[in-house]
């Protein structure tokens, strides 16, 4: 039978319950009183936050609220639907198993894997997102980020994992032309690597912002990659499978990096490393390049593996600092700008903005390219996939909590004087206090030169975008734990060096994911390069990809108003946009498959997201408010133009053109991009409704079943699903 006719559900070997050994444990009377424990902690908690009006409460009911609904949710809710909607089978072989040729197909140790993965998709958004949507208060951030990971950020990156891998680590895109057809395939293809070229663009932008004169910062960073590529060698050829021993080796070189690009910074060689936007951009590009086509072990893999632990370590320790500094939350639950939409943070009512602003750690789009991209190809067994699609995006989750409680815990007086744009603050600090004053909020002109000379800066006037708001925040917490006052400006350049590899090792996972996007699509016209071993394809789309990025980042970083003013509207909604495409494509499968009993898992999330990203992209092409509309800021500053005025923040007819142009660039493509995943939804209906009408057995892109010979260890306490006795 060939494999088009071949139903989902039913593979060559059977997809029986695990033999005699592997049978699913029964929670024992312990079992259930620890996960009765924790549901009546996390309910206590949320309590607490609900019930809590005009008085200050403790950082770490947050911390607490968001662990304990994490680990309800990975225990029982993924474990749902890994085990009903999925069905894991651990005899059958993965594609990292069946296409083995060490360049993108390669069995990867599940711990390694876990950190790459989790490396690839924790980039700008869950630290960057937060911070700016504390201006709405931290109970509808914190909401959200937890509740909309349980139910669908963690669920649609399994998802999208498990489907790809079950088609040879296809790309979103090209699963979408497979599964809806021509017409929804080429539309999601188009929106989808549109997409991605400007979120790697964004993501990008905010590496070169963070590390631009930064000695410190582009030292450590730099030194990264050397110690990767040891890595690399060490675990694949002089020492294989020592996984322990190279992590630790890692660890050592990274903490050496660190102190080292500290000493750096205070050395003769501070100027060598000290560049400019321009040349970090190139810098950038031909990373993402050399990073896109090296094999995935010697380089990829490794450096991610080795910035999860700064990661997971640096928020970790965050996350005992506020439990031994308790710091109180200074914002307020629900602020009034979330019902007013007049925010100087960013303009919009709570819905739909708050959920566009908040992306990654609740809901992203990125994510299912990282799961449809590089993942896919390294897992060595099918049951994986909860522990790495599910897990790592509760860890990212987690990490945008703690972003949210280190912006909540400043004094709102300094939050909105970093983060209200220069337009409304001035160039003083005489001025930014009074334009704070105005908006309710009081910090005096000594407060605000004392807190920029605590870290070490010039500034923190409108020192807007997030990162360094973040990184205030987090040397507040850091120093009241380790170190005092006189560490601030320590923790302060800390936290920017960690900001910049947490968002760099995104970019060129992205580059690689946008590489077999464009493989994938070219591949539908001429075989050959289509091909991921084909060594001249995989030059070829590596570098057309990094000139799209590095167009949009060149562009940014030369902007005379700033690059985010022109890129960072399109984020939000474009990341979510594509959430709504791996959604689309997810419960298209299910129901295809048989599974239209369990098509709510992913249904239910496509809903919502569609609600919310097409509410927001129709205020922003059609709204007559200029903070909010593109096309509404553009006849503005044209009618501006036209009278021969210069409206702030732009500071001359130069800036006020760059504004026009970036604001109908940016109406434009949210216009494109609402019309094409439009045109993927509405064909995936009539395809569902086709699967769910035909008498026939359904059909499946699935690859054929080959039984696995890759033998593994169990994972403690979790039998492999289906694995030989």
């Amino acid at each position: 039978m060939p494999t088009s006719a071949m139903p989902e559900s039913a593979p060559p070997a059977p997809e029986s319950p695990p033999p005699s050994g592997s049978a699913r444990p029964r929670m024992t009377p312990r079992s259930i009183l620890v996960w009765t424990t924790v549901a009546l902690v996390g309910a206590v908690c949320w309590g607490v936050l609900a019930l809590s009006r005009g008085e200050e409460i403790s950082a770490v009911w947050l911390v607490l609220a968001a662990l304990g609904s994490y680990a309800i949710a990975y225990r029982f809710y993924s474990r749902f639907v890994a085990r009903r909607v999925l069905k894991p089978d651990d005899r059958r072989a993965t594609p990292a198993e069946r296409l083995e040729d060490g360049v993108d197909f390669q069995p990867t140790d599940r711990r390694v894997l876990l950190g790459h993965h989790f490396a690839a998709i924790a980039g700008a958004g869950p630290l960057v997102g937060p911070v700016l949507a504390a201006q709405m208060g931290y109970l509808p951030g914190t909401i959200w980020i937890v509740a909309g990971v349980i139910f669908a950020g963690a669920v649609q990156d399994m998802v999208v994992l498990f489907l790809s891998m079950r088609r040879d680590g296809k790309s979103l895109g090209q699963m979408a032309r497979d599964e809806i057809g021509r017409a929804g395939g080429a539309a999601a293809l188009i929106a989808v690597f549109a997409i991605v070229i400007i979120l790697l663009g964004v993501l990008a932008l905010v590496v070169v912002n963070a590390l631009a004169h930064s000695p410190w910062g582009t030292f450590s960073v730099a030194m990264t990659i050397p110690i990767a590529l040891f890595m690399g060698f060490w675990l694949h050829r002089i020492r294989p499978g020592r996984v322990v021993e190279t992590s630790l080796i890692g660890v050592a070189l990274l903490l050496l990096a660190i102190i080292g690009g500290s000493w750096i910074q205070d050395s003769s060689l501070a100027a060598t490393f000290t560049l400019s936007p321009t040349t970090l951009v190139f810098c950038l590009v031909g990373y993402g390049f050399v990073a896109s086509v090296l094999p995935v072990w010697m380089l990829l893999a490794p450096r991610d593996y080795l910035s999860t632990f700064m990661k997971i370590g640096t928020i970790a320790l965050l996350a005992v600092g506020v439990v031994m500094a308790a710091p109180v939350m200074r914002a307020e639950a629900v602020s009034d700008f979330a019902s007013s939409g007049a925010g100087p943070v960013f303009a919009g009512s709570l819905f739909p903005f708050l959920f566009i602003t908040i992306a990654c750690g609740a809901l992203s789009g990125f994510h299912a390219l990282v799961a449809s991209g590089t993942t896919p190809k390294l897992i060595q067994k099918e049951s994986q996939v909860r522990m790495i699609g599910y897990g790592a995006m509760l860890m990212e989750s987690f990490v945008a909590i703690m972003a949210l409680i280190a912006a909540a815990t400043l004094e709102p007086g300094l939050y909105y004087a970093m983060n209200a744009p220069a337009g409304l603050l001035g160039t003083t600090a005489e001025s930014a206090s009074q334009a704070v004053a105005g908006l309710g909020f009081t910090i005096s002109p000594d407060q605000l030169t004392q807190a920029a000379k605590a870290v070490e800066e010039q500034t923190l006037i409108a020192r807007t975008g997030g990162a360094p708001t973040l990184a205030v925040g987090m040397s507040e917490i850091f120093s009241g734990v380790f170190g005092g006052a006189g560490m601030k400006a320590f923790w302060y350049h800390f936290a920017i060096m960690f900001e910049a590899l947490f968002i760099l090792t995104t970019v060129d996972a992205g580059t690689r994911v946008g590489r077999f996007m464009l493989q994938d699509m070219l591949g539908n016209v001429w075989k050959p390069i289509g091909r991921v071993t084909w060594k001249p394809g995989i030059w070829l789309c590596s570098g057309i990809v990094v000139a799209a990025w590095g167009y949009f980042l060149y562009t940014g970083a030369t902007d005379p108003l700033g690059g985010i003013n022109q890129l960072f509207p399109l984020f939000g909604i474009a990341n979510q946009l594509l959430a709504a495409i791996a959604l689309t494509v997810c419960t298209t499968v299910l129901v295809k498959s048989g599974r239209l009993r369990w098509a709510w898992v992913t249904a239910v999330p496509l809903a919502w997201v569609v609600a919310v990203t097409f509410t927001a992209g129709w205020q922003k092409i059609f709204s007559d408010d200029p903070r909010i509309g593109f096309f509404a800021q553009r006849d503005r500053y044209a009618d501006g133009i036209d009278a021969g005025e210069v409206i702030a923040p732009a500071k001359n007819l130069d800036d006020m053109h760059t504004v026009v142009t970036n604001s109908t660039v940016d109406g434009v493509l949210i216009a494109l991009f609402l019309l094409l995943v439009a045109v993927v939804i509405v064909n995936a209906a009539v395809v569902c409704v086709r699967a769910i009408r035909s008498p026939g057995p359904p059909a499946t892109t699935e690859a054929p079943y080959v039984e696995s010979r890759l033998d593994i260890p169990e994972q403690a306490g979790e039998p492999l699903v289906g694995a030989r006795p």
